[in-house]
């Protein structure tokens, strides 16, 4: 958390703010906001996505992922009459400068736009004093006392290094690293199960790099398993190499530059080596919380996860201070859930709205290279909540249009649509395996979310020929044991 956006615009819609260089006089300023002289409206501590949506109111990996598609499309070309001679060799340096442009231009445009709607920014580190005030310190050791009537916390997470192995933190890095490697990072190994490992390795291997995952359980957790399972076997026969059951216990730099791994195998106890050029570790996120000092703010954590606790309304246990996103405990991890959270909390807290933020039947898209979209119920949350003989499931495999001609494989590509079996058979949630999934589950996310039933998405005309119509051409139910095959589009 380095990032800081204040609201300057008063309810009477003039604007008020006072910054005060602290220096040996923070308690005094602080009981001045204590005794209510506030500098600011709102105060949003976070530069994330969800505090920009508050304080006004892109995704590397997604880019990383469209060139490794792109890979996929030019061996594609020839089969389309396209004389390309093969193979095609990827300039990592070229694609890592175009990606880290676009996100400094992101970055200028959210400065610009801060600016325009009369939101001060500050790059600080916030930690609170009080209740209402907030002490942060710029990267020269100044420090700025700051108050306001309203504080939403949107620090986010940071990705979790496994302090607990040798060599972990000096020799391997993250997610958030990789965006911003200037040299390939060669030969990897991807330690971690998330959606996030499982994308980073995607698009790696689809560059042309060897990539090997390390799994200790399963893949995927939260998500459906058997699509799981399907995404797991998509990449490993298009080239990513598992070791699953397996945990690192030891990272060493050999002589030559290279990294020594030690693992052990999970079910035998045997310990094993490999060398690789670059350790990513993708284990998970820890909430950014740490250094805010929420003690001195009265703010409610939970003891295990050290995420923020809060109410429906996104409120704390202090009434006027709010956390919004990957901070809070319960929350879905996704950036677009933070963005609606945080308009929403907003217009409650300035513009009359009632609204609260719905996170039931929430889309999101796994960018594999077979991706995978989801909304609602998996298949095992499905029969947890209802019971195994209240669930019916609608299934089929398919074969995308686009991958006949170039003879690709589409033996991973399925869809499946988890109803309650009584009618009219209401859809829990739907799940698709193919090119596009993402584009495919936003439209269906919305019929879902108004209580679409089956029958209704049968009596839906499909658009033809799309990857999309599969959903409404679902007649199979894993009851019946016939074969879900659809062939071709």
């Amino acid at each position: 958390m380095a990032a800081m956006a204040v609201a300057l615009r008063g309810l009477g819609g003039r604007f008020r703010w006072r910054t005060q260089a602290v220096a040996g006089g923070v308690r005094g300023a602080a009981r001045g906001a204590a005794a209510g002289q506030r500098d600011y409206d709102l105060l949003v501590i976070g530069g994330g996505s969800g505090g920009l949506a508050c304080a006004k109111e892109g995704k590397p990996l997604k880019l990383m992922h469209q060139a490794a598609l792109l890979g996929g499309l030019i061996q594609d070309a020839p089969h389309y009459g396209w004389e390309v001679a093969q193979p095609v060799p990827h300039d990592w340096r070229k694609m890592a400068e175009a990606v880290q442009n676009h996100v400094k231009s992101l970055n200028w445009g959210h400065r610009v736009q801060l600016q325009d709607r009369k939101v001060k920014y500050f790059n600080i580190k916030a930690s609170f004093v009080d209740e209402h005030t907030v002490c942060g310190v710029a990267k020269g050791g100044k420090e700025i006392l700051l108050s306001a009537d309203h504080i939403i916390i949107a620090t986010g997470g940071r990705p979790r290094y496994p302090t607990h192995i040798e060599g972990a933190l000096e020799y391997g890095i993250t997610s958030d690293d990789i965006f911003w490697l200037k040299e390939s990072p060669g030969k990897t190994l991807v330690v971690g199960a998330s959606y996030v490992a499982l994308e980073c390795a995607g698009f790696l291997t689809g560059i042309g790099l060897d990539t090997t995952v390390m799994i200790r359980s399963i893949p995927l957790r939260g998500f459906d398993q058997q699509m799981s399972s399907m995404v797991i076997e998509h990449m490993a026969s298009h080239g990513t190499q598992f070791l699953r059951g397996c945990a690192p216990s030891r990272v060493r730099r050999l002589p030559d530059g290279h990294l020594q791994v030690t693992w052990e195998d999970c079910t035998t106890g045997k310990e094993d080596t490999g060398t690789f050029d670059t350790v990513l570790w993708a284990i998970g996120r820890v909430p950014d919380t740490r250094s805010l000092n929420l003690e001195k703010a009265g703010v409610d954590t939970s003891p295990d996860t050290q995420k923020i606790l809060v109410d429906s309304r996104e409120g704390t246990s202090v009434p006027h201070i709010y956390a919004i996103g990957d901070v809070v405990e319960g929350r879905p991890e996704l950036t677009p859930t933070a963005i609606m959270a945080g308009r929403l909390l907003v217009q409650r807290l300035f513009g009359g709205s009632s609204d609260l933020m719905d996170y039931d039947n929430v889309p999101t898209t796994v960018f594999t290279p077979l991706e995978y979209g989801c909304v609602g119920l998996s298949e095992e949350e499905a029969v947890a909540r209802h019971g195994q003989e209240h669930v019916e499931v609608y299934h089929a495999h398919y074969k995308p249009l686009e991958f006949t001609v170039a003879g690709r494989d589409a033996s991973q590509c399925y869809v499946k649509m988890v109803c309650l079996r009584e009618p009219p058979q209401l859809v829990l949630g739907l799940h698709f395996l193919g090119p596009n999934a993402g584009e495919v589950t936003q439209g269906f996310a919305l019929g879902i979310k108004c209580g679409a039933s089956y029958a209704q998405v049968m009596r839906t005309v499909g658009i033809h020929p799309t990857c999309s119509e599969e959903v409404v051409k679902l007649r199979i139910s894993k009851r019946s044991g016939l074969d879900p095959t659809v062939t071709g589009c």
